[in-house]
């Protein structure tokens, strides 16, 4: 019995699941824009101006760690968090690829209405 064959985008596709999951929480959507601006933050910077604990705040922020879109550095007794790019590059660059596709399936269903 034959494996089914994976496509390149379902390939695609799973590997940036998890960053989509990561982003779809609006705390860690926050957690990202403040890490964006400026050096990496420890838990007591990033937890200073939210309502949210220090735990909370970590948990999060190891989601977002997993998911590649953090890295942690360790500077004595503290964790520092700084926000990775690259992640987030390769999202855009998946959904580019979809964009594309629809485009062109749009573009053909366009000519066989107009045809």
């Amino acid at each position: 019995m034959s494996r089914p064959q994976h496509s390149g985008a379902g390939i695609a596709r799973r590997a940036q699941a998890p960053i989509f999951a990561a982003l779809g929480d609006r705390t860690r959507l926050a957690l990202v824009a403040k890490l964006c601006i400026g050096p990496a933050r420890s838990i007591s910077e990033l937890a200073a101006d939210s309502a949210l604990t220090r735990q909370a705040i970590t948990k999060h922020l190891r989601v977002l760690e997993k998911a590649g879109i953090v890295r942690c550095r360790r500077n004595g007794r503290e964790s520092r968090f700084k926000f990775d790019p690259r992640p987030i590059d390769q999202v855009r660059d998946y959904l580019d690829l979809v964009s594309e596709h629809w485009d062109r399936a749009l573009s053909r269903l366009k000519s066989l209405a107009e045809g």
